[in-house]
């Protein structure tokens, strides 16, 4: 199992506007072909702060509907496993945000990973290099 990070889901969903660089439309591509390989049935985890992140993201750039929808697919999926957060997950990611520079989400998503044995990401951002794990951007 690996974990997801909310950009590869954006990635996927949203369409850019105007000229698109040729390393978003790459993003884009790998992110479409992750999403296809979940939608049959490959294993993988997030946590309810990321499905916000893209929630919201997705409701400001496309709308309420599509949003909404999305998420009801992944959350309904048996095989995405959504994890569940607690105060204290928070304050040891705030912790860990400011010691190796990276956001709160980000340390979110590895504390989960490191508290479940997963070892891999599937993101393109490049603050977990800062952070024992895995990338994984296709």
């Amino acid at each position: 199992m690996r974990f997801i990070n909310a950009n590869v889901f954006l990635y996927a969903a949203i369409k850019p506007k105007g000229e698109v660089p040729p390393l978003v439309l790459e993003r884009k591509k790998k992110a479409k072909e992750i999403l296809t390989r979940i939608e049959s049935g490959e294993e993988v985890a997030t946590t309810v702060v990321h499905l916000s992140e893209v929630a919201n993201i997705l409701e400001a750039r496309l709308n309420l509907t599509i949003a909404i929808e999305f998420l009801e697919d992944l959350m309904t999926a048996e095989n995405v496993r959504v994890l569940p957060l607690s105060t204290e997950d928070y304050l040891r990611a705030l912790l860990m945000a400011r010691d190796k520079g990276v956001s709160v989400n980000d340390a979110l998503a590895y504390l989960k990973m490191k508290e479940l044995g997963i070892g891999e990401i599937y993101t393109f951002d490049r603050h977990f290099l800062n952070l024992e794990v895995k990338i994984v951007e296709e």
